[in-house]
């Protein structure tokens, strides 16, 4: 799939602020699957901006408005084309427990720092394993939204896996932080993806459409029979699938702490109302849902 992708924020503030610096990780990712073509922000007030990767690889952008200013407006263009994943390899447990599985894996395999001592959490994760770790990556997409309803609103940023288990409902996020506790606690490496979703009916549609920035996981796969390399592989529990061409990764992390779309701060007592806005296109409309 061929997508232009126009992710447009803006803030305007009760009065005028200063010092306002922010981090930005709103560029498409260049991956096995998936191609950046061009890539094009721009902010008002004119401020320059710099990039640099973080510590897992994701591409952050920066910059800083010193002068007094009453707004902000982050206006991001790219163009991206995705190929849908190779078939991951169905490998015995075994797998996981190789030295070459465990030095691939990292810090993805350590339990969240905030995972909840919770008898819900301690019957889904009974519940979640399954005959390989491809099944229970497959089985974990379908459990949690089996469980738990999609539902905006119920819980914010800021919320835990417990808001999750008591609330009955989330979002992507929750859904993905959830994930990665479930396959971590079964030994499968698992990190946090941010980044765009195309949407459209499978019936029909247009090949324009409004979205949100999207969370799913990847997992990594031991090798084919166990013994090759370890395979990431993304799966979508919001949308019960393994992700594929529709899916547009930005980077990824161990929690969303690590890829929030966008973090800053500015100096001044102004509140700020914000409008964010994501437009993706297909620019193959020949092999759209509704050709």
């Amino acid at each position: 799939m061929h997508f232009a992708i126009r992710y447009l924020t803006e803030y305007r503030y009760d009065h005028d602020v200063t010092d306002n610096l922010n981090a930005l990780r709103v560029r498409p990712a260049t991956t096995s699957n998936q191609r950046l073509d061009d890539f094009q922000v721009r902010v008002d007030p004119e401020s320059r901006i710099g990039r640099h990767e973080d510590y897992f690889g994701t591409d952050v952008l920066e910059f800083g408005v010193s002068r007094p200013h009453d707004h902000l407006t982050i206006d991001v263009r790219a163009r991206v084309v995705t190929g849908e994943p190779v078939e991951p390899p169905d490998a015995p447990w075994e797998g996981t427990t190789s030295a070459a599985y465990e030095q691939a894996a990292g810090e993805f395999l350590l339990p969240a720092p905030d995972e909840p001592d919770h008898p819900m959490l301690e019957e889904l994760v009974t519940l979640a394993r399954a005959n390989s770790p491809l099944k229970t990556l497959r089985w974990v997409s379908e459990l949690i939204p089996d469980r738990f309803r999609y539902e905006a609103g119920v819980t914010y940023v800021g919320s835990t896996v417990t808001d999750l288990l008591e609330g009955g409902a989330g979002v992507c996020q929750d859904f993905a932080h959830l994930a990665l506790i479930l396959l971590r606690r079964h030994g499968i490496a698992a990190r946090y993806v941010s980044g765009y979703l195309w949407a459209a009916p499978q019936d029909g549609g247009s090949d324009s459409m409004e979205v949100e920035t999207h969370a799913w996981i990847e997992a990594l796969m031991p090798g084919a029979g166990g013994r090759g390399e370890p395979v990431w592989v993304g799966a979508d529990p919001t949308n019960r699938r393994l992700a594929g061409e529709s899916h547009v990764k930005i980077g990824h992390g161990r929690f969303y702490q690590d890829v929030p779309p966008i973090r800053g701060v500015y100096q001044g007592a102004a509140g700020a109302q914000l409008h964010a806005n994501v437009q993706m296109t297909r620019l193959d409309p020949q092999a759209s849902a509704r050709a």
